[in-house]
């Protein structure tokens, strides 16, 4: 078999999960970081899944921490958008908005605004449990 080609985007399967699209955009804005790449490409599992590789994220760019705190934005503003859809299906029976959002485990929604390493271990974390 032939290697990939340095700088070819391969194409990854759906995982399934009802956050792939942030997932995938989330991995190609930390792809765009030299260190954070280089860190990620040498990591082995356990690494990843410990939240070791989490802390590098301290380390990127001012530029990917900016792109990624506009992604967690937008992931809110869906997710947000999902519960009032459900909400409005079902009428207001009192359901409480923060109990809903405490399903998405996949970001920290106690910080809506920035991506930060925590944000990251969640996600990874996440992605493991969707796998078992």
């Amino acid at each position: 078999g032939e290697g990939h080609v340095e700088g070819e985007k391969v194409e990854n399967p759906d995982t399934g999960l009802y956050y792939d699209e942030y997932l995938r955009q989330v991995i190609d804005v930390l792809e765009t970081d030299k260190h954070f790449r280089e860190k990620l490409q040498t990591a082995d599992i356990e690494e990843i899944k410990s939240g070791k590789l989490s802390r590098e994220l301290d380390l990127v760019s001012h530029h990917v921490r900016t792109r990624l705190d506009e992604l967690k934005r937008q992931e809110v503003a869906r997710l947000r958008m999902l519960i009032k859809a459900k909400m409005d299906s079902v009428q207001d029976t009192g359901i409480d908005h923060q109990a809903l959002l405490k399903q998405f485990e996949h970001l920290n929604h106690q910080n809506p605004d920035t991506f930060e390493p925590k944000d990251l271990d969640m996600l990874i974390k996440a992605v493991s449990a969707g796998y078992k």
